[in-house]
């Protein structure tokens, strides 16, 4: 940036004697405003109002403010002292040590933080592994997919009187393997106006299919799809309790459910039956008028409805597998296509659950866990999210299978 040019002006001595004569106006004049009060700001002088000006015509020379009535500070002709001219600088002194602060004080000890610990279990012993995640699966043995799985899934939502809360873990049998996530769970709202549902939905990958963990994903997806595309007769069979009519829709659902897994077999190059997966789902109504629920089942798994504090696990229980006992053989998409469909009433302060049969099997065949989790999940106060996913993780040893639920609670009309 070039240096400023001192300005001189043509007239030195007629501004030196216009500076006395302002001096001596203002020595006899005294002070303009009382003591201790600020003098109030100037305002801007205005010049003349704005006129055309016509042709041949010279224009008015502006209007300036009048000059300031005192003088400005006097400045040293010469300037600063260029770097090299000025006196000679001794060395700047080397810092000492830093001035001792005073110590930071201890923070005031408050009420000991909350901790919900390691899951409670049944027994008089924990299982073996710790309940924590463990090794992740890797890329090369899992795939990207699989290697992307979260060990832990948690879900929830509000609707009026209904609540849900929803969660998918991985067991301790994958943990150890590094192995991915088989089970997959989904939170659904469908439809629009009258016609709106919520589905909840549990998939389990069936264990010895490579890609199950790809094919529960995508079941759950593709069926809350397939069941939007037909949500409005879809919510007038279950407010009707139509069976027939719901059991049409859906077989069509699971039908093309089927048929698009059977499309993404084709995609990755693999065959259908690696992509072997379980499909559950419940599907609400979120009119208040309407208590009637609809039950979606294709193989294993299980449905229990809490009532009163005691547990019904045979619901919608079918010929392939309450969920009291394990079975390794089970109907499974996308080779079976047939659902089987349940109409459920219910009333409120019911608790409904559709759930993997790592959850399903305990629930019915140990006691602990049935009376942990009907306290846990009791109709007077619905856990939040984090104390549930706390109390589905609940430990029974041998059962060491993933494990998913969503969880639906009946509260009063509001």
């Amino acid at each position: 940036m070039p240096e400023p040019t001192a300005y001189e002006p043509e007239d030195a001595d007629g501004l030196d004697a216009t500076f006395r004569q302002n001096e001596a106006i203002l020595r006899e004049s005294g002070p303009t405003v009382p003591a201790g009060e600020a003098a109030a700001p100037s305002v801007p002088a205005q010049g003349s109002p704005w006129r055309p000006v016509h042709p041949g015509e010279v224009p008015p020379a502006p209007a300036y403010a009048p000059a300031p009535a005192y003088a400005p500070p006097r400045q040293d002709p010469a300037g600063p002292l260029p770097e090299e001219a000025g006196p000679s600088r001794s060395p700047a002194p080397e810092p000492g040590p830093p001035a001792a602060s005073a110590p930071t004080p201890e923070p005031e000890a408050g009420p000991a933080l909350p901790e919900l610990g390691d899951p409670w279990h049944g027994g008089a012993k924990p299982p073996l592994y710790r309940p924590v995640p463990q090794a992740a699966p890797a890329v090369p043995s899992a795939g990207i997919e699989g290697a992307l799985v979260p060990d832990i899934v948690v879900d929830g939502a509000e609707h009026g009187a209904l609540t849900v809360r929803a969660a998918s873990v991985r067991g301790d049998s994958h943990r150890y393997q590094a192995e991915p996530r088989q089970d997959s769970v989904c939170v659904a709202r469908i439809g629009s106006g009258e016609s709106e549902l919520l589905v909840l939905g549990v998939a389990d990958g069936v264990g010895s299919a490579p890609l199950s963990h790809v094919g529960s994903q995508k079941a759950c997806a593709l069926a809350a799809g397939a069941l939007d595309r037909v949500a409005g007769p879809l919510a007038a069979a279950v407010a009707e309790s139509d069976l027939p009519g719901f059991t049409a829709l859906a077989r069509q659902a699971t039908a093309e459910v089927a048929t698009l897994l059977r499309h993404e077999a084709e995609r990755y190059g693999r065959r259908p039956s690696e992509f072997a997966t379980t499909l559950r789902l419940l599907v609400v109504p979120l009119d208040p008028a309407v208590r009637v629920r609809g039950l979606l089942t294709l193989g294993d798994g299980g449905t229990a409805l809490l009532r009163e504090g005691r547990w019904d696990t045979a619901l919608g229980a079918t010929e392939e597998g309450d969920g009291a006992v394990i079975d390794t053989r089970t109907p499974a998409l996308p080779t079976t296509r047939e659902p089987v469909a349940t109409l459920i009433s219910t009333r409120p302060g019911d608790v409904l659950v559709v759930c993997t049969d790592g959850l399903s099997t305990p629930l019915a065949g140990d006691q602990d866990t049935a009376r942990f989790l009907a306290r846990a999940w009791s109709p007077e106060r619905v856990p939040g999210p984090a104390d549930f996913l706390w109390q589905l993780q609940y430990r029974v040893k041998s059962y060491d299978d993933d494990r998913s639920a969503a969880v639906l609670w009946e509260g009063p009309a509001r």
